[in-house]
């Protein structure tokens, strides 16, 4: 079993930065892709950025040249570093662990994002 514990929203100006992190604990194989999803009132969950164990990167269109997603692969943590925020990406984060092993995925329990206008 693998449980995610994500911190750092909260209520931010439009143009403001907000840091994003999960730490991800139990039974994880080393290769694995960790990612960050959101999910706006009445919207569907999008992929927000993800990152696998070597590296690759995978951006949404909505967050590229704003968003940054990095990982500590000795510690199980990712990060979302979301610069330039905007109102529309007002949403809860979710983090996304999925297991390259097995296809076994886990999420966390969100974290909610306010951008004021």
């Amino acid at each position: 079993q693998v449980q995610l514990v994500e911190s750092g929203g909260g209520l931010v100006q439009a143009g403001g930065s907000l840091r994003l992190s999960c730490a991800a604990s139990g039974t994880i194989f080393r290769i694995n892709t960790m990612g960050w999803y959101r999910q706006a009132p009445g919207k569907q969950r999008e992929l927000v950025a993800a990152i696998t164990s070597r590296g690759s990167t995978n951006y949404a269109d909505s967050g590229k040249g704003r968003f940054t997603i990095s990982r500590e692969n000795a510690n199980n943590i990712v990060y979302l570093q979301m610069n330039s925020l905007k109102p529309e990406d007002t949403a809860v984060y979710y983090c996304n662990l999925r297991q390259v092993f097995n296809g076994e995925g886990y999420w966390g329990q969100g974290t909610q994002v306010t951008v004021s206008s």
